[in-house]
């Protein structure tokens, strides 16, 4: 996936691997499930990508964890790092030290804190259109690694995150991704429940990931193509992957951690009301998933002001069904009769910190955990749904990781360049590649 990066100030590029204070209290702790071993000096961490979600991610990581250290960040621009650091510096005064000539902003930001050789571990929050090539620079450059979810949003990027988790596992360098539901008491007590028969043989799942409408950033005078793009960045699909490969993941994942296997083929359809004229998303999109054994999924997501909210799994079995809430409605199994059998409370929030004490507590015991391939074959299954509802086609799980020559990521990418966008999705008109 070669990519060309021109990047005159200020790049928004900052985060690329070419070729290569909200919610700040702790609440309740979580327990490690590895046992920390004695390490000879801190963890030292970087953030590329200081939004919202990077700066979730290390509140997370500094909230749990002892003995690390937030030392360096990046961010397209530079206001976006120092108010991350100043947000960070002020809830956890012992654990920020960030010197003078650690942050930095661009296009090209990112290689310059995979090039720090004091960095120990970074948290990759950026776009999900960044994260292969992110990916692959930081294992590369030696550095354990959180990365957020989607892990790619096409088939080249797939195939890059696959090369990447076998490179990261022959040279011991840890990889745990924003799947935090692998990391909910009561998702993980449920499929244990699945697997032990609690609903004898998984005969279909329905899913849902549906809300209301998004934010959108409305184009300001001045800004060239790039720039707009980056700026508005889930309106575009070689960034954001739209909204089910960037945000439904978490169904997705969900189900095919149920299902133990990815889907034979998926065959979907969907549309657009209420997005912005120049927003590349659908708003609604449907999938009907085929699986082994004669298994299936019906999924479907949906961001529309005005309409009702529903993010829930529903695993039908030959004895019973269980139901998987999002975020903190727990689990609960019910038998034919409807009879509610076995039930367990979770919290979400309890889980976005799991993951990265997890992580850490792995580096410790120089026990690594790699678990890139799962997020990228969920987010693949994700990309499966979407090009399947945008051509109109019923397409193959083998058709898309071997053969696709789907590659969303500009060869050419300029903070002040032309970026032409590709418009949205018309199923009968849009080709499978």
């Amino acid at each position: 996936m070669p990519t060309t990066f021109s990047h005159p100030e200020p790049n928004r590029r900052s985060f690329l691997a070419a070729g290569s204070a909200a919610s700040l209290a702790a609440g309740t702790m979580v327990h490690s499930s590895v046992a920390a071993a004695a390490e000879s000096h801190d963890l030292r961490l970087a953030v590329i990508g200081c939004g919202g979600r990077g700066s979730g991610a290390i509140n997370n990581s500094l909230s749990i964890n002892d003995g690390v250290k937030l030392v360096a960040a990046a961010d397209l621009k530079m206001d976006a790092c120092t108010r991350m650091v100043a947000a960070m510096k002020k809830a956890f005064p012992d654990k920020v030290a960030v010197e003078e000539g650690s942050l930095y902003s661009g296009l090209d930001a990112y290689e310059r804190v995979l090039a720090d050789p004091s960095v120990d571990l970074v948290l990759l929050t950026t776009s999900p259109g960044f994260r292969p090539l992110m990916l692959k620079a930081a294992v590369e450059a030696g550095k354990h690694v959180f990365a957020e979810k989607p892990v790619c949003v096409d088939a080249a990027g797939y195939r890059t995150c696959l090369a990447t988790d076998e490179l990261a596992r022959k040279n011991g360098t840890a990889i745990v991704t924003g799947t935090q539901y692998r990391r909910q008491v009561n998702y993980v007590a449920a499929i244990e429940q699945i697997r032990q028969g609690a609903i004898g043989d998984i005969v279909n799942i329905s899913a849902r990931y549906c809300g209301g409408g998004i934010w959108y950033r409305a184009r300001q005078a001045g800004m060239s193509d790039a720039e707009y793009q980056l700026t508005n960045w889930m309106h575009f699909i070689w960034l954001s992957g739209d909204q089910i490969v960037e945000q439904a993941v978490h169904n997705i994942d969900t189900f095919n951690w149920v299902m133990g296997t990815n889907p034979i083929s998926a065959y979907g359809s969907g549309g657009r009301f209420t997005r912005p004229d120049d927003s590349e998303m659908w708003d609604n999109v449907s999938v009907d998933y085929d699986y082994p054994d004669g298994r299936t999924v019906s999924f479907m997501c949906r961001q529309i002001p005005g309409t009702k909210a529903d993010v829930n799994n529903l695993v039908y079995g030959t004895e019973g069904i269980c139901q998987i809430g999002a975020s903190n409605a727990g689990s609960r199994i019910f038998d034919r009769k409807g009879k509610k059998v076995w039930e367990m409370e979770g919290k979400i929030s309890d889980a976005y910190r799991q993951e990265h004490k997890d992580l850490v507590d792995s580096i410790r015991a120089g026990k690594p955990i790699v678990e890139l391939k799962q997020t990228a074959d969920s987010s693949m299954v994700a990309i499966l749904g979407r090009t399947a509802a945008y051509t109109g086609q019923r397409v193959t799980w083998d058709f898309m990781t071997k053969e696709s020559q789907l590659d969303l990521f500009p060869k050419e990418l300029d903070w002040k360049g032309t970026l032409e966008s590709s418009g949205f999705a018309v199923p009968g008109r849009t080709k499978l590649i």
